[in-house]
């Protein structure tokens, strides 16, 4: 019989209801909107509500082109560095952990100082502009979680054979990047892809600052009106982070060309033969 040791076990499941405690009462809180039974009118009201629609399209919006933003320019900076300036990664690797150290409260500031009113590139006089800047915002926080699940993807396959490979045929470097090396490191990218999702999502400093629409904004502003639709939206913005982790780490284990659903097999294989006689 095997034996697991009492204090490890002990740690695993005091911080187990450290977490899930707090997320039982939330979610038990939740469904007291109406006195005396347990219902789901809170989350009917946030679902029938258009505030709540329009600010998860725009932030879901935003975190996509962000993530696409963030792909097109860490995939090629990545290969690059790998494959040509490999003395340079540690600067690189120092750049992306930028976001990580400067608070977002910064990065936004210093975003409405350059490209105010009075910059030669005005991005917040028009509400296109400020979206796009809100974008390159998010794309900046992604950057220490694209480039490292895109690094690590990297590290899994031999560029410089690929890339020899595919310039013995004849490819351009443009070429490569985009049918060879974007292929082999798709997985990579998913998995820094609902990463980046789940955070931005409800991203909070930015979106304020920037007087934006979003979704973070909107949790704070329902936190501060209501009692129990805020506790819903606790509730569904752990779902959503939680199947966006799920499906990182899915996809982060998952090799280069492997299907993400078995193949379905086909109907005739389950026919009846014939017997002939």
């Amino acid at each position: 019989m095997k034996r697991y040791p009492a204090f490890p076990t002990l740690i695993v499941i005091a911080a187990s209801l450290y977490f899930l405690v707090p997320l039982y009462a939330t979610f038990d809180f939740s469904l007291r909107m109406e006195r005396g039974v347990l219902s789901f009118a809170a989350y009917r009201d946030v679902f029938q509500s258009d505030t709540f629609i329009s600010t998860l399209t725009f932030s879901a919006v935003a975190s996509l082109v962000a993530i696409l933003l963030g792909a097109l320019i860490i995939v090629p900076t990545a290969y690059w560095v790998r494959l040509k300036l490999p003395r340079v990664r540690p600067l690189v690797e120092f750049l992306t952990l930028l976001p990580l150290i400067i608070p977002p409260v910064v990065l936004v500031f210093g975003y409405m100082r350059i490209y105010g009113n009075n910059s030669f590139l005005p991005l917040t006089t028009t509400d296109p502009g400020t979206n796009l800047l809100l974008v390159i915002g998010y794309t900046v926080l992604s950057l220490p979680y694209m480039f490292r699940a895109v690094d690590n993807g990297m590290a899994a396959i031999d560029i410089a054979t690929l890339t020899e490979a595919a310039e013995s045929l004849g490819a351009s470097r443009f070429a490569i990047i985009r049918r060879v090396i974007f292929p082999n490191v798709r997985s990579a990218i998913m998995a820094g892809a609902f990463l980046t999702f789940s955070i931005s999502l409800g991203e909070f400093v930015m979106a304020s600052l920037l007087n934006r629409p979003a979704f973070g904004p909107y949790l704070v502003q329902m936190g501060q009106d209501y009692a129990y639709q805020p506790a819903a939206l606790a509730i569904m913005a752990f779902v959503v982070t939680w199947a966006s982790m799920a499906l990182m780490q899915v996809f982060a284990t998952r090799k280069p060309g492997q299907r993400f659903l078995p193949r379905m097999p086909r109907l005739s294989t389950f026919a009846p033969r014939r017997v002939q006689s």
